[in-house]
């Protein structure tokens, strides 16, 4: 029987011999001189596509968004500026580049897309994006402002995490802050629920929020306290169903079930209620208040960003008094009451959440809690939410300090 490697040298020995006849016919003259390769006729060649930069953010602050588009003969900007009216149209260059400036605008981090004939698309030339329930939005950092800046400090790490979800039968997503010196430290830290609005994702909070660097920036300057902050995906459901009031339900369900459990087990945090707090924006609001005020002996700081408590509307005129007598046994409880640090709730005056915050504001009191409330200037805009985490952070785990 013929090894294999002398079966393989033969065939080696084959090929080589059968390669230089081949070629030798295709000269005609027995060489083995490889043929001239055929140069392609009848096309000419693509002009390259050109590069663009986009968004580039000038000196004085404004900002040019550019897109590739040749074939296109309908370009738009949408939703710059957090949303302050519309933006110029664009303008299509002879090298179909589309282009168009805006602002100057505030420092911060604003949201965009662009519309080619309709159809809403993320800017190719930018991978900052906000995940949201209609799908991603391109983000532009406007630098400037005191803590939403990266700066030269100690980082921490935002990591993506899954958990297995008991209550909705599948596996899900939330993303967690851990502060500098977290991985080579030994120490237990205080742990910040920091739940996203309506439409947002786990991601937000980060990404389009920047809680990651405001953190960074605000342990630095010794503002705030090393600190875990877990933000989980407030949405349970997807479509027409994304903020029902089934999903939200769910939601509390599962944030008492399986995401405080699981934080606790997979990260080194304290446990005690001192050293527990939770907030959120908008839809986020109001599951704080869903959340903490049934467990008021889990959660020392409650913080209310732009939400409050429904008045009523069609179909359930009664929904505030049907808030507080769900709640009564923990909205009467003396001695829970008494050792709640901080219940701080912020709206813009120009927010139409201002009813709903101030429903909550004085349901809490009526029932002898010491609710913190702070107007804001302008709406219900990130810009607001921004201010409210460094405000609200600001005074967690300070023992009672309010300052």
């Amino acid at each position: 029987m013929t090894s294999p490697s002398a079966w393989l040298v033969s065939a080696v020995a084959a090929l080589t011999l059968a390669t230089a006849h081949v070629v030798g016919q295709s000269t005609g003259q027995g060489s083995t001189a490889a043929p001239p390769v055929a140069q392609p006729t009848g096309r000419a060649a693509a002009t390259p596509a050109p590069t663009v930069v986009s968004p580039e953010v000038l000196s004085d602050k404004r900002v040019v968004f550019r897109l590739y588009a040749p074939q296109a003969t309908d370009v738009a900007l949408r939703a710059p500026g957090g949303g302050r009216g519309a933006p110029p149209p664009m303008t299509k260059a002879s090298n179909g580049v589309w282009e168009t400036t805006i602002g100057p605008l505030a420092p911060g981090v604003y949201q965009y897309s662009f519309g080619v004939h309709g159809v809403t698309v993320v800017d190719p030339s930018n991978q900052d994006v906000n995940e949201t329930t209609t799908g991603l939005r391109n983000l532009v950092v406007v630098p400037g402002g005191e803590w939403t800046d990266a700066k030269p400090v100690p980082h921490g790490a935002v990591a993506e995490v899954f958990y297995p979800s008991s209550v909705l039968g599948r596996e899900r997503r939330l993303h967690v802050y851990t502060p500098p010196g977290y991985a080579s430290g030994s120490d237990k830290l205080p742990v910040f629920y920091l739940l996203h609005g309506s439409g947002d994702s786990d991601q937000s909070w980060n990404a389009i929020g920047r809680a990651g660097i405001i953190v960074d920036n605000m342990i630095a300057a010794g503002k705030a306290r090393p600190m875990i902050v877990v933000m989980p995906n407030g949405h349970t459901r997807v479509g027409a169903q994304t903020a029902s009031p089934e999903s939200r339900a769910e939601f509390v369900r599962e944030f008492t079930t399986d995401i405080v459990p699981f934080v606790e087990k997979n990260y080194r945090v304290r446990a005690d209620r001192a050293s527990r707090a939770i907030a959120g924006l908008s839809m986020g609001g109001g599951q704080t208040l869903n959340i903490a005020i049934p467990q008021l002996d889990k959660f020392a700081y409650i913080g209310v960003f732009s939400a409050g408590l429904s008045g009523g509307g069609a179909g359930q005129p009664n929904a505030l008094e049907a808030w507080e007598a769900q709640n009564k046994t923990a909205l009467d409880n003396a001695a829970l009451k008494k050792d709640v640090k901080l219940l701080w709730f912020s709206t813009g005056k120009e927010d139409p959440a201002m009813t709903n915050t101030m429903n909550a504001v004085n349901l809490l009191k009526k029932h002898g809690f010491s609710p913190v409330f702070q107007e804001s200037q302008g709406g219900h805009t990130w810009e607001n939410w921004r201010d409210y985490l460094v405000i609200f952070g600001g005074q967690l785990f300070r023992d009672g300090d309010r300052r």
